[in-house]
């Protein structure tokens, strides 16, 4: 597991209405309340070539998108994210926040969409290497209450919030699954207040920066 020198690389994962919005209000408020400096970066996107590909693949397209080429314009995405702007701030000692990373294409491709792990991996491999988050929250939601949330909010979908009920149960799934087997993977109950959601993450951040003394 390759790890920072001086900061630290926190990602939040989640499917749609999970609250990855509040959630990194809460962490920024936190990191910055013990001293830290802060850069919030998004995936896919978070630089100017990487947000072009953003827009490509939340695209709705008249042909079929195939999942092959979603994961490799993600990682498209995430090589220039990260070695154009997380690496570089990580090494100058700032704390970076992420809304997804490579956990989402775990999750989204391989559990949503069905594509094998050995691919992923592999598209992964080429991409970033083992380039890998210090410290990820993962928001767990039930896919009814995602989609609510969303509804409530009467923002615009994209070709992924389009997506039926039955592939964000997948989604999930993927995202329990993986984070049994990873320790580095903190489960937030996010179907409970904001407060709480708010008051659960300090607590797990608290414990985080100890940890790294």
């Amino acid at each position: 597991m390759e790890k920072s020198q001086k900061g630290a690389f926190i990602v939040l994962e989640g499917i749609e209405g999970a609250g990855k919005s509040t959630a990194l209000r809460a962490v920024t408020a936190f990191l910055e309340e013990s001293g830290k400096k802060v850069l919030h970066t998004r995936e896919p996107g978070g630089t100017p070539l990487a947000e072009e590909l953003r827009n490509a693949i939340k695209h709705e397209w008249q042909e079929k998108v195939l999942p092959v080429t979603e994961i490799f314009v993600m990682y498209a995405s995430r090589a220039q994210l990260v070695e154009n702007v997380i690496r570089p701030a990580l090494s100058e000692g700032t704390f970076v926040v992420g809304d997804r990373h490579d956990l989402s294409t775990v999750a989204y491709q391989g559990g949503g969409r069905g594509v094998s792990l050995e691919v992923i991996r592999s598209a992964k491999n080429m991409a970033i290497g083992d380039f890998r988050p210090d410290l990820t929250f993962l928001l767990d939601i039930s896919p009814e209450q995602g989609f609510e949330r969303v509804r409530k909010r009467a923002e615009a979908s994209d070709r992924f919030e389009n997506e039926r009920l039955e592939f964000f149960r997948r989604v999930r799934k993927a995202y329990l699954d993986a984070a049994r087997d990873d320790s580095s993977i903190e489960v937030i109950d996010a179907s409970r207040t904001e407060s709480e959601v708010t008051a659960d993450i300090r607590q797990r951040l608290e414990v985080f920066l100890c940890s790294r003394g």
